[in-house]
């Protein structure tokens, strides 16, 4: 009877690991999928929206709904805060339809609230990839020229 319930126990545990297995790998093929397929859908939405600039700070969604209305069909009007809470002064406006992307891109330099608007079409975010930005040099290392003779070559604005 002991060893029918040792076998017993040794084949679920078998069980066991296999069901983990499959489980594993559906999960892991799903995400591939869901992964391929998030990417692909922010790419389409992407396509279909603007960046907009130079926003007031009082300005609301609905105002900025309101003023790219005549390109087409809005679907939706994100404007991003800080973590205060506080408008950043830009925003990404959404159409339904892409055509509209060229009727918005007209509206580059319109007027809101008194503020020149810039437009332009959104960018797709590719993870990973980060602008160069530089470096500035350090005028308390003197010059970056080695061996130069001379005085050291100071940036044209300074700390002081």
């Amino acid at each position: 009877m002991k060893k029918r319930l040792q076998e017993i126990e040794e084949e679920a545990g078998a069980l066991r690991e296999m069901q983990a297995k499959v489980e594993k790998e559906m999960s892991s093929s799903q995400e591939d999928a869901s992964a391929s397929a998030t990417q692909a859908e922010k790419e389409e939405v992407d396509a279909r929206s603007i960046y907009v600039g130079n926003v007031d700070y009082a300005c609301t969604p609905e105002e900025v709904q309101q003023h790219f209305q005549s390109c087409g069909t809005v679907n939706r009007v994100t404007i991003l805060t800080d973590k205060f809470g506080q408008p950043k002064g830009f925003a990404y406006v959404e159409f339904v339809e892409v055509e509209a992307i060229q009727n918005a891109l007209l509206l580059n330099e319109s007027e809101l609230h008194g503020r020149q608007l810039k437009v332009s079409a959104k960018r797709t975010n590719v993870p990973g990839l980060k602008q160069y930005r530089g470096r500035r040099p350090n005028p308390y290392f003197g010059s970056r020229r080695p061996f130069m003779p001379g005085p050291p070559v100071y940036p044209p604005y300074g700390y002081g």
